[in-house]
């Protein structure tokens, strides 16, 4: 077991060490470019040195060197430092917490004070590479949706600049009266050709404003919403925080953390608002007594029926946390399969706006020309 709260003296042997230390932490702090693949090498590699025999400093110098992220090995090289001066790992890492979030430092405090330090490492490491494979997925999934989108909105702004333009000039030598749909097109273009920079900063603005916007409260209520009522996203969406709520819950009461407190630090790596703020009001409704399936069941639109009984039938057996690690597994798997059809879901959808915006243009070059070969 390690604490930290008897050594206070050694710490005051070394002033100005310890000075520089903080004050590079403090920069540290800012950096915050360190990978969840990073924090798995990280946590692999410290368990298997302390299972091998290792103290927890000298894995944790044998670590920082072997890390190549730069940041993020001077942060573990301050955690060293700090765990050799007396301090437990879990007060070092608690002051990077942009590195290590509560459920890092809680898992990790609860290790220290069980004296079960290398399992509970080997179930945060359980934890991490789960919740990375999850987000892999959803990401490579998104990957094509994302190119098509780019390469459309790329297509259609250089036939708009450079080919429209081309085509104005015969148009108005012809002095033709234009379809609507040319005129329409002939005007986008020369707008955005005479007012090319104005466009461009438009746009920069609108899309700093939207991301100011979507990162806000207000903005978070907004989206999350529409994320959990729009068709194929919203059930998504569920899946996806159901299975980080289970398996984190279920990774923080296996390491003997309060049902209460877990809630609490669930609700921070959940990422809807809504779920965050029902796991919230479920730690406080606990407090007072109530049972975990009672207080979810007041959402009956964010966690269905089947976790509500599968939560009754761990309280009564006293094996919550087992039940929610299947009820995890199950959602993982389902989220997998989910992402790896979900290209040929919207692959059809995609076609289908990528058609009308070829046709629409098509329309809009052809329909002039042939009333102009018509009239000859």
């Amino acid at each position: 077991m390690i604490l930290g709260t008897s050594q206070t003296p050694v710490k005051q042997e070394q002033p100005k060490e310890n000075k520089v230390s903080h004050k590079k932490g403090f920069f540290l702090k800012f950096r915050h470019n360190i990978s969840l693949r990073d924090k798995i090498f990280f946590i692999q590699n410290l368990r298997i040195m302390i299972k091998g025999g290792l103290s927890l400093g000298a894995a944790l110098q044998t670590v920082a060197e072997q890390v190549s992220n730069k940041y993020f090995k001077e942060v573990i090289a301050h955690v060293w430092k700090e765990v050799e001066g007396g301090v437990s790992f879990s007060q070092a890492l608690e002051k990077y917490p942009k590195v290590f979030n509560d459920l890092f430092v809680n898992m990790i405090k609860s290790g220290e004070l069980s004296g079960n330090l290398e399992q509970v490492l080997e179930r945060l490491h359980i934890q991490m590479k789960k919740d990375h494979d999850l987000i892999a997925k959803v990401k490579g999934a998104m990957v094509y949706p994302a190119v098509v989108v780019i390469a459309m909105g790329g297509i259609g702004t250089a036939m708009i600049i450079f080919v429209v333009p081309k085509l104005i000039a015969i148009f108005e030598e012809f002095k033709a009266t234009l379809p609507l749909p040319t005129r329409i097109m002939i005007a986008v273009s020369k707008f955005i050709t005479h007012n090319g920079l104005v466009v461009a900063m438009a746009i920069v603005v609108f899309v700093a404003l939207f991301i100011k916007f979507f990162r806000s409260q207000s903005g978070k209520r907004v989206f999350h919403k529409f994320f959990l009522k729009m068709p194929i996203i919203a059930n998504i969406t569920k899946k996806i925080n159901l299975a980080r709520f289970c398996r984190t819950a279920s990774s923080l009461l296996k390491t003997d953390i309060p049902i209460i407190q877990s809630l609490k630090i669930t609700s921070m790596v959940v990422g809807n608002i809504y779920y965050r703020a029902a796991l919230v009001d479920a730690s406080q409704k606990i407090s007072k007594g109530l049972q975990i399936n009672k207080v979810l069941s007041d959402y009956p639109k964010l966690f269905p029926p089947t976790i509500i009984q599968m939560l009754k039938v761990g309280e009564e057996s006293g094996a919550v946390d087992e039940v929610l690690d299947e009820v995890a597994q199950f959602y993982e798997e389902d989220v997998s399969q989910i992402m790896e059809s979900l290209p040929a879901i919207i692959e059809p959808l995609l076609i289908l706006v990528l058609g009308l915006g070829v046709g629409g243009m098509a329309v809009a070059v052809i329909m002039p020309m042939y009333s102009l070969t018509q009239s000859f």
